[in-house]
C-alpha cells in the first residue's frame, strides 16, 4: 500500500469562500479587509496490492484560458505549473493515465473534477446526489453563472460512471465514506495503509481551522445541518482509527505533507 499525495497547483480566494463570516464588519468598524488565502489542490493516489486508485482530479490545466467562465476565474485563479499537471504529477510516481482503471471523484466541483477528460476508460464512483444535482444545474440554464462551483464539460466527461450513495469497501483497506453537506453528497476516503490510517475528507474539512474542535461553518455549503454532521462522523472515524485527517486545502497544513514521488505506507 502507497499513498501518494499529488500537488496539482492552487487556487486563490477570499477566505470568507472557506471559513463563514471569517471576517465581517461591525458597528464600530463597518468598513474592514477581507483576506486573500491560497487553496492547494491536491489528487491521491493509491498503489494497492499492484492497482492504482485515484481519488480525485484536480482542475483543468485550461482553466484560465477560457475553460472555466470569466467569473470563475475571478473568484478562485488557478495558478498551475507544467509539472504540476495532473498527468505529470502520476508521472513522478512511475504512473500513466491509461494504468488507472479506478477513479474516485469526492464531488464535482471545478477543482476536482477537472482532469476527468484523461480517464475515459475508467470506472469513475460519483456521489450520486451531487453527481445529479450537477448534471441538472449544468443543463437546465445555459448561462454558466448559475452552474455555481460546477463545469459543465467536467461534468459530462466520459468515462464508467457508477453513482454511490451509501459507504462501501471500494479495494481492499480502502473506504469510501459519505459526508454530506458541502454538495448534495461528497465522497470522503478511509485508506488503511501498513503503517496508520488516513482520513481524506476532501471539502468536508476545508481546513484544520473549520476542524475545530469546535467545528466552523463553510461559506460554501448546500445543507448546514448536514455539513456539521458530517464533519463529527470524520471526527469519529479519526478517534476508530486513530487516524491521521489530510485537510483539503489548508496552506500551512499542506507544507507539512510529504508530496510525489514521496508517498505514505
Amino acid at each position: 500500500m502507497k499513498l501518494y499525495i499529488l500537488n496539482t497547483g492552487y487556487l486563490e480566494t477570499d477566505k470568507n469562500n472557506v471559513v463563514g463570516c471569517s471576517v465581517i464588519g461591525t458597528y464600530s468598524q463597518p468598513h474592514i479587509n477581507n483576506e486573500w488565502i491560497k487553496l492547494p489542490v491536491m489528487s491521491f493516489l493509491i498503489e494497492n496490492d499492484g492497482e492504482y486508485i485515484l481519488y480525485d482530479t484536480g482542475s483543468h490545466p485550461d482553466a484560465m484560458k477560457g475553460y472555466w467562465p470569466k467569473h470563475l476565474q475571478e473568484i478562485y485563479p488557478l495558478y498551475q505549473k507544467e509539472e504540476e499537471r495532473l498527468e505529470n504529477q502520476l508521472a513522478l510516481c512511475g504512473v500513466k493515465p491509461e494504468d488507472i482503471k479506478t477513479v474516485i471523484i469526492s464531488h464535482m466541483h471545478l477543482d476536482h473534477a477537472g482532469g476527468l477528460c484523461l480517464f475515459p476508460h475508467a470506472n469513475i464512483y460519483v456521489p450520486k446526489e451531487d453527481y445529479e444535482n450537477a448534471l441538472v444545474t449544468v443543463h437546465k440554464n445555459p448561462n454558466s453563472a448559475t452552474h455555481g462551483g460546477y463545469v459543465k464539460a467536467d461534468c459530462t466527461a466520459a468515462g464508467n460512471y457508477i453513482l454511490v450513495d451509501n459507504d462501501m469497501e471500494v479495494a481492499k483497506n480502502v473506504e469510501i465514506v459519505c459526508l454530506p453537506g458541502h454538495t448534495p453528497n461528497l465522497l470522503g476516503l478511509v485508506v488503511h495503509a501498513d503503517n496508520e490510517t488516513y482520513i481524506l475528507p476532501q471539502d468536508c474539512v476545508y481546513t484544520e481551522e473549520i476542524y475545530g474542535p469546535p467545528a466552523k461553518g463553510s461559506g460554501l455549503l448546500y445543507d448546514s445541518l448536514s455539513y456539521f454532521k458530517s464533519i463529527e462522523k470524520v471526527r469519529e472515524l479519526q478517534k476508530k482509527y486513530n487516524a491521521k485527517v489530510i485537510f483539503a486545502h489548508d496552506e500551512e497544513f499542506f507544507k507539512k505533507l510529504k508530496t510525489a514521488p514521496e508517498f505514505y505506507n
